[in-house]
Protein backbone atom coordinates (compact mmCIF):
# COMPACT_ATOMS: atom_id res chain seq x y z
CA UNK A 1 0.00 0.00 0.00
CA UNK A 2 0.80 3.86 -0.35
CA UNK A 3 3.32 4.62 2.70
CA UNK A 4 3.33 8.22 2.16
CA UNK A 5 -0.32 9.91 3.19
CA UNK A 6 -1.11 13.28 2.46
CA UNK A 7 -4.37 13.07 5.12
CA UNK A 8 -1.70 12.09 7.54
CA UNK A 9 -0.56 15.68 7.67
CA UNK A 10 -3.68 17.40 7.85
CA UNK A 11 -4.44 15.36 10.87
CA UNK A 12 -0.80 16.09 12.62
CA UNK A 13 -1.47 19.82 12.30
CA UNK A 14 -5.01 19.18 13.95
CA UNK A 15 -3.18 17.20 17.05
CA UNK A 16 -0.60 20.15 17.07
CA UNK A 17 -3.37 22.51 17.37
CA UNK A 18 -5.17 20.57 20.09
CA UNK A 19 -1.66 20.18 22.20
CA UNK A 20 -1.50 24.20 22.15
CA UNK A 21 -5.62 24.31 22.91
CA UNK A 22 -4.72 22.35 26.16
CA UNK A 23 -1.89 24.04 27.25
CA UNK A 24 -3.29 28.06 26.66
CA UNK A 25 -6.47 26.49 29.01
CA UNK A 26 -4.17 25.58 31.65
CA UNK A 27 -1.86 27.84 33.97
CA UNK A 28 1.68 27.54 33.64
CA UNK A 29 3.18 24.05 34.37
CA UNK A 30 6.02 23.48 35.69
CA UNK A 31 9.03 23.29 34.07
CA UNK A 32 9.34 20.53 32.23
CA UNK A 33 6.09 19.49 32.28
CA UNK A 34 4.96 19.09 28.44
CA UNK A 35 1.69 19.30 26.85
CA UNK A 36 1.86 15.23 26.18
CA UNK A 37 1.20 14.58 30.00
CA UNK A 38 -1.61 17.33 30.16
CA UNK A 39 -4.12 15.74 27.56
CA UNK A 40 -3.24 12.65 29.16
CA UNK A 41 -4.36 13.50 32.13
CA UNK A 42 -6.94 15.27 30.70
CA UNK A 43 -8.60 11.93 28.98
CA UNK A 44 -7.87 9.47 31.84
CA UNK A 45 -10.27 8.36 34.29
CA UNK A 46 -9.43 6.88 37.82
CA UNK A 47 -8.06 3.16 37.13
CA UNK A 48 -9.18 -0.02 37.92
CA UNK A 49 -7.94 -3.58 38.37
CA UNK A 50 -7.26 -6.47 36.01
CA UNK A 51 -5.65 -9.80 37.02
CA UNK A 52 -2.34 -9.93 34.86
CA UNK A 53 0.82 -7.95 34.06
CA UNK A 54 -0.06 -7.98 30.95
CA UNK A 55 3.71 -6.60 29.58
CA UNK A 56 3.31 -8.49 26.70
CA UNK A 57 0.38 -10.45 25.00
CA UNK A 58 -0.71 -13.95 24.94
CA UNK A 59 -2.43 -13.83 21.58
CA UNK A 60 -0.03 -15.51 19.41
CA UNK A 61 -2.35 -14.58 16.31
CA UNK A 62 -2.66 -11.08 16.86
CA UNK A 63 -0.88 -10.65 13.73
CA UNK A 64 -3.45 -12.50 11.21
CA UNK A 65 -5.37 -9.72 10.74
CA UNK A 66 -2.68 -7.27 9.18
CA UNK A 67 -4.20 -7.18 5.82
CA UNK A 68 -7.47 -6.20 6.74
CA UNK A 69 -5.05 -2.97 8.60
CA UNK A 70 -2.70 -1.95 5.97
CA UNK A 71 -5.21 -0.38 3.28
CA UNK A 72 -5.09 3.27 2.50
CA UNK A 73 -9.02 4.30 3.86
CA UNK A 74 -7.38 3.32 7.45
CA UNK A 75 -4.20 5.53 7.08
CA UNK A 76 -4.04 8.98 8.75
CA UNK A 77 -7.16 7.96 10.92
CA UNK A 78 -6.92 7.50 14.29
CA UNK A 79 -5.62 4.48 16.27
CA UNK A 80 -7.48 3.40 19.63
CA UNK A 81 -5.89 0.26 21.07
CA UNK A 82 -5.59 -1.31 24.71
CA UNK A 83 -2.58 -3.25 26.10
CA UNK A 84 1.14 -3.19 25.72
CA UNK A 85 3.13 -3.49 23.00
CA UNK A 86 1.41 -5.47 20.42
CA UNK A 87 -0.32 -1.96 19.75
CA UNK A 88 3.29 -0.73 17.73
CA UNK A 89 2.54 -3.22 15.24
CA UNK A 90 -1.30 -2.31 14.55
CA UNK A 91 0.29 1.12 14.65
CA UNK A 92 2.84 0.34 11.93
CA UNK A 93 0.15 -1.46 9.54
CA UNK A 94 -2.66 1.13 10.01
CA UNK A 95 -0.29 4.15 9.66
CA UNK A 96 -2.47 6.34 11.99
CA UNK A 97 -1.90 10.07 12.59
CA UNK A 98 -2.64 9.50 16.32
CA UNK A 99 -2.59 7.14 18.46
CA UNK A 100 -4.58 6.91 22.11
CA UNK A 101 -3.44 3.43 24.06
CA UNK A 102 -6.48 3.03 27.17
CA UNK A 103 -6.43 0.68 29.83
CA UNK A 104 -8.22 0.38 32.88
CA UNK A 105 -4.62 -0.88 34.75
CA UNK A 106 -2.87 2.31 35.60
CA UNK A 107 -0.07 0.22 35.28
CA UNK A 108 0.08 -0.19 31.86
CA UNK A 109 0.19 3.86 31.40
CA UNK A 110 3.76 3.61 33.31
CA UNK A 111 4.41 0.37 31.08
CA UNK A 112 3.99 2.53 28.03
CA UNK A 113 6.31 5.56 29.51
CA UNK A 114 9.02 3.01 29.58
CA UNK A 115 8.54 2.39 25.95
CA UNK A 116 8.36 5.74 24.93
CA UNK A 117 11.69 6.55 26.87
CA UNK A 118 13.04 3.69 25.25
CA UNK A 119 12.67 4.83 21.85
CA UNK A 120 13.23 8.32 22.47
CA UNK A 121 16.80 6.55 23.27
CA UNK A 122 17.08 3.97 20.54
CA UNK A 123 17.58 5.07 16.99
CA UNK A 124 17.39 1.78 15.57
CA UNK A 125 15.04 -1.55 16.46
CA UNK A 126 18.39 -3.59 17.61
CA UNK A 127 19.16 -0.79 20.00
CA UNK A 128 15.65 -0.82 21.59
CA UNK A 129 15.69 -4.82 21.83
CA UNK A 130 19.10 -3.93 23.71
CA UNK A 131 17.97 -1.34 25.74
CA UNK A 132 14.66 -3.24 26.97
CA UNK A 133 16.43 -6.50 27.71
CA UNK A 134 19.65 -4.77 28.89
CA UNK A 135 22.00 -6.22 26.52
CA UNK A 136 24.96 -4.48 25.54
CA UNK A 137 23.80 -2.70 22.43
CA UNK A 138 25.97 -3.82 19.04
CA UNK A 139 29.21 -1.48 18.01
CA UNK A 140 27.43 -0.29 15.18
CA UNK A 141 23.73 -0.94 14.84
CA UNK A 142 23.30 0.82 12.04
CA UNK A 143 24.20 -2.31 10.11
CA UNK A 144 21.49 -4.20 11.36
CA UNK A 145 18.81 -1.97 9.79
CA UNK A 146 18.90 -4.07 6.69
CA UNK A 147 18.60 -7.18 8.40
CA UNK A 148 15.78 -9.53 8.96
CA UNK A 149 14.21 -9.80 12.09
CA UNK A 150 15.28 -13.14 12.82
CA UNK A 151 18.86 -11.93 12.56
CA UNK A 152 18.00 -9.31 14.75
CA UNK A 153 16.45 -11.69 17.35
CA UNK A 154 19.51 -13.49 17.17
CA UNK A 155 21.95 -10.86 17.55
CA UNK A 156 20.12 -9.73 20.88
CA UNK A 157 19.86 -13.50 22.34
CA UNK A 158 23.52 -13.62 21.99
CA UNK A 159 24.28 -10.27 23.37
CA UNK A 160 25.82 -10.28 26.74
CA UNK A 161 23.64 -9.15 29.75
CA UNK A 162 24.80 -5.41 31.39
CA UNK A 163 26.79 -5.45 34.47
CA UNK A 164 25.23 -3.98 37.74
CA UNK A 165 26.88 -0.56 36.99
CA UNK A 166 25.78 0.05 33.63
CA UNK A 167 22.71 -1.25 34.35
CA UNK A 168 21.79 1.17 37.17
CA UNK A 169 23.44 3.82 34.81
CA UNK A 170 20.84 2.65 32.05
CA UNK A 171 18.11 3.25 34.91
CA UNK A 172 19.32 6.62 35.67
CA UNK A 173 19.20 7.48 31.79
CA UNK A 174 15.44 5.82 31.66
CA UNK A 175 14.18 7.68 34.66
CA UNK A 176 15.62 11.02 33.21
CA UNK A 177 13.74 10.20 30.19
CA UNK A 178 10.52 9.46 31.79
CA UNK A 179 10.71 12.50 33.89
CA UNK A 180 10.92 14.83 31.06
CA UNK A 181 7.66 13.69 30.14
CA UNK A 182 5.81 15.90 32.71
CA UNK A 183 3.99 13.28 33.69
CA UNK A 184 3.07 13.24 37.68
CA UNK A 185 4.62 10.26 38.79
CA UNK A 186 4.93 8.90 42.12
CA UNK A 187 8.33 7.30 43.94
CA UNK A 188 5.83 3.96 44.03
CA UNK A 189 5.39 5.20 39.96
CA UNK A 190 9.13 5.55 39.28
CA UNK A 191 9.80 2.01 40.81
CA UNK A 192 7.07 0.04 39.37
CA UNK A 193 8.68 0.90 35.84
CA UNK A 194 12.11 -0.32 37.33
CA UNK A 195 9.98 -3.40 38.17
CA UNK A 196 8.79 -3.93 35.10
CA UNK A 197 12.05 -3.34 33.36
CA UNK A 198 13.58 -5.73 34.97
CA UNK A 199 11.30 -8.49 34.14
CA UNK A 200 12.48 -7.69 30.50
CA UNK A 201 15.74 -7.65 31.61
CA UNK A 202 15.58 -10.53 33.54
CA UNK A 203 13.90 -12.86 31.43
CA UNK A 204 15.06 -11.12 27.92
CA UNK A 205 13.27 -12.37 24.98
CA UNK A 206 11.66 -15.31 26.57
CA UNK A 207 9.81 -13.60 28.52
CA UNK A 208 5.58 -14.75 29.21
CA UNK A 209 2.17 -13.32 29.85
CA UNK A 210 1.49 -13.96 33.35
CA UNK A 211 -1.70 -13.71 35.45
CA UNK A 212 -1.50 -12.83 39.17
CA UNK A 213 -0.45 -15.92 41.21
CA UNK A 214 -0.64 -18.39 38.61
CA UNK A 215 2.42 -19.40 36.04
CA UNK A 216 2.50 -18.87 32.24
CA UNK A 217 -0.01 -21.67 30.53
CA UNK A 218 1.97 -23.94 28.23
CA UNK A 219 0.35 -22.39 25.03
CA UNK A 220 1.44 -18.81 26.00
CA UNK A 221 3.81 -16.97 23.03
CA UNK A 222 7.84 -15.39 24.89
CA UNK A 223 8.06 -12.10 23.52
CA UNK A 224 10.61 -13.82 20.90
CA UNK A 225 7.78 -15.40 19.37
CA UNK A 226 5.60 -12.46 19.58
CA UNK A 227 8.72 -10.73 17.74
CA UNK A 228 8.85 -13.03 14.91
CA UNK A 229 4.98 -14.05 14.76
CA UNK A 230 4.12 -13.75 10.59
CA UNK A 231 0.91 -12.78 8.83
CA UNK A 232 -1.07 -16.38 7.53
CA UNK A 233 0.86 -15.92 4.68
CA UNK A 234 3.90 -16.45 6.68
CA UNK A 235 5.44 -12.87 6.61
CA UNK A 236 6.83 -11.63 9.27
CA UNK A 237 4.46 -8.42 10.46
CA UNK A 238 5.80 -7.40 14.07
CA UNK A 239 6.75 -3.94 14.48
CA UNK A 240 10.33 -5.30 14.70
CA UNK A 241 10.22 -6.99 10.92
CA UNK A 242 11.48 -4.28 9.29
CA UNK A 243 13.10 -0.94 10.45
CA UNK A 244 10.86 1.08 8.63
CA UNK A 245 8.04 0.25 11.05
CA UNK A 246 10.17 0.56 14.13
CA UNK A 247 10.96 4.17 12.64
CA UNK A 248 7.15 4.84 11.74
CA UNK A 249 6.29 4.23 15.24
CA UNK A 250 9.46 6.43 16.70
CA UNK A 251 8.34 9.25 14.62
CA UNK A 252 5.22 8.92 16.34
CA UNK A 253 5.89 8.56 19.73
CA UNK A 254 8.81 11.20 19.30
CA UNK A 255 6.01 13.59 18.35
CA UNK A 256 4.02 13.02 21.81
CA UNK A 257 1.39 10.80 18.89
CA UNK A 258 0.90 8.46 21.13
CA UNK A 259 -0.96 8.82 23.93
CA UNK A 260 -0.94 6.30 27.11
CA UNK A 261 -4.69 7.14 29.21
CA UNK A 262 -5.99 5.23 31.53
CA UNK A 263 -9.64 4.32 31.61
CA UNK A 264 -12.54 1.63 31.36
CA UNK A 265 -13.89 0.96 27.64
CA UNK A 266 -17.54 1.17 29.96
CA UNK A 267 -16.42 3.53 31.67
CA UNK A 268 -18.08 7.41 31.98
CA UNK A 269 -15.33 9.88 31.34
CA UNK A 270 -12.02 8.38 29.34
CA UNK A 271 -14.28 7.32 25.79
CA UNK A 272 -16.17 9.92 26.43
CA UNK A 273 -13.54 12.23 27.04
CA UNK A 274 -11.95 11.14 23.71
CA UNK A 275 -14.57 11.13 21.66
CA UNK A 276 -15.14 15.08 22.60
CA UNK A 277 -10.98 15.46 22.04
CA UNK A 278 -11.13 13.98 18.45
CA UNK A 279 -14.51 15.59 17.65
CA UNK A 280 -12.84 19.07 18.40
CA UNK A 281 -9.90 18.54 16.09
CA UNK A 282 -12.02 17.34 13.70
CA UNK A 283 -10.35 13.53 13.47
CA UNK A 284 -11.35 10.16 13.02
CA UNK A 285 -11.02 6.63 14.45
CA UNK A 286 -9.94 4.44 11.82
CA UNK A 287 -8.92 1.18 14.14
CA UNK A 288 -10.21 0.15 17.31
CA UNK A 289 -7.67 -2.57 19.23
CA UNK A 290 -10.24 -4.34 21.98
CA UNK A 291 -8.25 -7.65 22.53
CA UNK A 292 -11.03 -9.92 24.09
CA UNK A 293 -12.30 -7.42 26.68
CA UNK A 294 -15.37 -7.48 25.11
CA UNK A 295 -15.60 -10.71 26.95
CA UNK A 296 -15.28 -9.32 30.50
CA UNK A 297 -17.79 -6.55 29.34
CA UNK A 298 -20.30 -8.93 28.97
CA UNK A 299 -19.88 -10.76 31.90
CA UNK A 300 -19.69 -7.81 34.34
CA UNK A 301 -22.95 -6.82 32.18
CA UNK A 302 -21.42 -3.30 30.80
CA UNK A 303 -21.28 -4.20 27.39
CA UNK A 304 -24.25 -1.87 26.55
CA UNK A 305 -22.11 1.02 28.18
CA UNK A 306 -19.10 0.57 25.93
CA UNK A 307 -21.33 0.25 22.66
CA UNK A 308 -22.40 3.47 23.57
CA UNK A 309 -19.05 4.71 24.22
CA UNK A 310 -17.96 3.64 20.86
CA UNK A 311 -21.53 5.31 19.00
CA UNK A 312 -19.61 8.70 20.63
CA UNK A 313 -16.56 8.13 18.35
CA UNK A 314 -16.18 10.11 15.22
CA UNK A 315 -14.75 7.43 12.98
CA UNK A 316 -14.28 6.95 9.35
CA UNK A 317 -15.94 4.69 6.82
CA UNK A 318 -14.72 1.41 6.51
CA UNK A 319 -13.43 1.85 10.36
CA UNK A 320 -12.72 -1.54 12.38
CA UNK A 321 -12.68 -3.34 15.58
CA UNK A 322 -9.85 -5.29 16.07
CA UNK A 323 -11.02 -8.27 18.37
CA UNK A 324 -8.98 -11.43 19.97
CA UNK A 325 -10.61 -14.31 21.04
CA UNK A 326 -9.54 -17.88 23.20
CA UNK A 327 -11.53 -20.41 24.31
CA UNK A 328 -13.85 -22.04 21.89
CA UNK A 329 -13.25 -19.34 18.90
CA UNK A 330 -11.94 -20.65 15.12
CA UNK A 331 -8.23 -20.82 16.11
CA UNK A 332 -5.83 -21.90 13.21
CA UNK A 333 -3.77 -24.84 14.07
CA UNK A 334 -0.75 -23.99 16.55
CA UNK A 335 -2.43 -20.95 17.64
CA UNK A 336 -4.28 -20.04 21.14
CA UNK A 337 -6.62 -17.60 20.10
CA UNK A 338 -7.95 -15.69 17.10
CA UNK A 339 -7.42 -12.57 15.96
CA UNK A 340 -10.59 -10.73 13.65
CA UNK A 341 -11.68 -7.82 12.63
CA UNK A 342 -15.24 -6.26 12.40
CA UNK A 343 -16.50 -2.51 10.98
CA UNK A 344 -17.06 -0.42 14.22
CA UNK A 345 -20.55 -0.03 11.91
CA UNK A 346 -21.60 -2.97 12.20
CA UNK A 347 -21.24 -3.17 15.79
CA UNK A 348 -23.02 -0.27 16.87
CA UNK A 349 -25.72 -0.83 14.17
CA UNK A 350 -26.25 -4.93 15.09
CA UNK A 351 -26.25 -3.76 18.43
CA UNK A 352 -28.72 -1.88 18.22
CA UNK A 353 -30.83 -4.47 16.22
CA UNK A 354 -30.67 -6.50 19.08
CA UNK A 355 -28.30 -8.63 16.82
CA UNK A 356 -25.47 -9.04 19.67
CA UNK A 357 -26.63 -10.12 22.55
CA UNK A 358 -23.76 -12.32 23.77
CA UNK A 359 -19.86 -12.77 23.18
CA UNK A 360 -20.01 -15.04 20.94
CA UNK A 361 -22.40 -13.13 18.39
CA UNK A 362 -19.61 -10.59 18.23
CA UNK A 363 -17.03 -13.44 17.35
CA UNK A 364 -19.61 -15.23 14.75
CA UNK A 365 -20.10 -12.01 12.80
CA UNK A 366 -16.16 -10.87 12.96
CA UNK A 367 -13.64 -11.96 10.22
Amino acid sequence: MPRALSSSAAVAIAIAAAVLAVSAQTTTPPAGQRSFAKISQALSEPGGYFDTDNLISNERSFLHVTPALRVPALAGGVYVGVGPDQNFSYIAHARPSLAIIVDIRRDNLLLHLLFKALFQLAPTRIEYLSLLTGRAPPAAADVWTARPVRDVIAGIDRAAPLGADRLAALDQRLAATIDAFGMALTPEDHRTIVRFHRRFVDDGLSLQFNSTGRAPQFNYPTYRDLLLETDRAGTPRSFMAAEADYQFVRSLQGRDLVVPIVGDLAGPRALAAVARFLTDRKAQVSAFYVSNVEFYLFRQGSFARFVNNVARMPRRNGSVIIRSAFNGAPTVPGYNSASMTQPIQALVDGYAAGRFRQYWDLISDSR
